[in-house]
């Protein structure tokens, strides 16, 4: 759902502007409204917006209402936004059919307003209740920065969409130098305040609301940086390494400085149809390796 006091937005998508200007005067007031007169502008819609929920008819020409909710749930980034059919067609064989393939609920013409209002709001509702779990679940519990499972999700829809629009992507593997040392002569306590101080300077140090910072695992934390090329790569790469070396977190045991540093491997490429991710990524932790042979405390970078 939006965030602060920004409107929920509603996709009204049916072939006739007339029944989308009725089901719009129903809920205007409460919601923002977008409209599709087609299956496939309602597609390319959820695409470039944020929708947070669907008024979807059935009968349409070329694409009907069940090929829009198929391809919907089909698509990860759009399977979570809640569908709900208005149709005409008031047969049970056709609600049924409408549930089955994923829709909330099902609404016949003509839509009662005060019926239609709070079948929204539930939904509405109940979806806001499912994301604030699923956002749960996607934080690590240390650091409070996204987990593995954030990463993994987030690069599988950055990767589909920058090979959908041909656009290049990089990703930064980080880790702390000598962090075992750290963490045995200060303790565990002292070990995951500097993972928290790490992890929230190297989170401040991105300005793009569009990157993804993540733990990946025990010392070492992963950036993805969606449409930047290998020289921003590098630049990003290079303001992270800086911005732990100001800190000057003191390490006693370190066998490169007498503060905390770390250590970085950067890969970029340009997705192509039909290729995977983990090539990119082994590229990343191999130079993250380079890194650390060369003397740590430094970058390495590769275009693939």
């Amino acid at each position: 759902m939006t965030k602060g006091d920004e409107k929920p937005t509603i996709l009204i998508v049916d072939d006739v502007p007339g029944n989308i200007k009725t089901l719009a005067e129903i809920i205007k007031e409460q919601y923002r409204i977008i409209a599709a007169t087609s299956g496939e502008r309602a597609l390319e819609a959820v695409e470039t917006q944020q929708i947070d929920l669907i008024l979807l008819d059935v009968v349409m020409p070329e694409m009907d209402g069940y090929e829009v909710c198929r391809q919907l749930k089909a698509n990860q980034m759009t399977a979570e936004i809640p569908v709900v059919f208005v149709t005409g067609q008031n047969e049970e064989t056709d609600e049924t059919h409408g549930l089955e393939m994923g829709a909330v609920d099902y609404i016949t013409k003509p839509a009662t307003p005060s019926i239609l209002k709070a079948r929204i709001k539930n939904h509405l509702e109940a979806k806001h209740q499912r994301d604030t779990l699923k956002s749960l679940s996607l934080v690590d519990s240390l650091t409070g920065v996204a987990n593995r499972r954030h990463f993994d999700q987030f690069l599988s829809q950055e990767w589909n969409r920058a090979v959908r629009g041909s656009l290049s992507l990089a990703i930064v593997m980080i880790d702390i130098d000598y962090f075992k040392r750290f963490n045995d002569y200060f303790g565990h306590s002292g070990g995951d305040a500097c993972l928290k101080k790490v992890a929230e300077t190297l989170q401040n140090t991105l300005k793009r609301s569009t990157d993804l910072f993540a733990r990946y695992g025990g010392e070492e934390f992963v950036v993805v940086l969606p449409q930047v090329e290998h020289h921003g790569g590098a630049i990003t790469s290079e303001r992270l390494r800086k911005s732990i070396e100001d800190l000057q977190i003191p390490h006693p045991k370190s066998g490169i400085s007498d503060h905390v540093t770390i250590s970085l491997g950067c890969a970029s490429m340009m997705p192509t149809r039909g290729s995977s991710p983990q090539p990119m990524l082994d590229e990343a932790d191999r130079m993250l390796y380079a890194a650390k042979e060369s003397g740590r405390n430094q970058v390495k970078t590769t275009m693939l």
